[in-house]
């Protein structure tokens, strides 16, 4: 039996100077973390850079933290909320660069130096966001629970060019879930701002 090679081709060489490599690069990222010029280890603090809702923000977080754990844990934003965890009912709903993502999905990491808009920073000089405004006239909330994510949700959808029916309405905002039931006023809302938000 030759002991050069296996049933797939790879050689008894082949294998050895392939292991070699990969045990010599590891130990080359290992003395390169200790010198501290390879990346972060696992868990290790990293440094990152987001203007939330127009202030500049340095942070030192864990690579593992989300963005919507961030804006509540570290930075007292407990507008966006954390419902399901799962990107399934937008509570945590913000606008990254005017895009609207669900944060409890999203690394922080991933959105170092972007701008990342909460409901906190929706009021300017004490004037509500027209989308504040038409949620309010038209009662479109029960509990609250959802409606920091609705709102956002709505700008964002608007923003995208949706909303010219309310089928195209209830399809677009049917990634937030209102379990108060109050999706007829939220399509009234929308509807209302189509053009002005």
């Amino acid at each position: 039996m030759n002991d050069n090679h296996s049933d797939d081709g790879l050689g008894r060489r082949e294998f050895l100077v392939g292991g070699a490599v990969i045990v010599v690069a590891a130990c080359a990222g290992s003395q390169a973390r200790r010198e501290g010029t390879g990346p972060s280890a696992p868990g290790e603090p990293i440094e990152i850079m987001l203007l939330v809702n127009g202030e500049r923000r340095a942070l030192r977080v864990d690579p593992r933290t989300t963005l919507l754990d961030l804006l509540r844990e570290n930075l007292g934003l407990t507008g966006t909320k954390k419902g399901c965890d799962m990107g399934q009912c937008g509570a945590c709903t913000v606008l990254a660069d005017g895009v609207r993502i669900d944060s409890c999905l999203a690394l922080a990491a991933q959105y170092d130096g972007r701008s990342i808009t909460t409901i906190e920073g929706l009021i300017k000089d004490g004037t509500l966001h027209p989308a504040q405004e038409a949620f309010l006239q038209e009662d479109a909330f029960q509990c609250g629970y959802c409606t920091p994510g609705q709102i956002l949700s709505c700008i964002g959808f608007l923003h995208e060019g949706g909303g010219a029916t309310e089928m195209e309405i209830r399809e677009g905002m049917s990634g937030n879930i209102c379990r108060c039931g109050a999706y007829p006023n939220i399509v009234s809302a929308v509807r209302s701002l189509r053009g002005r938000a």
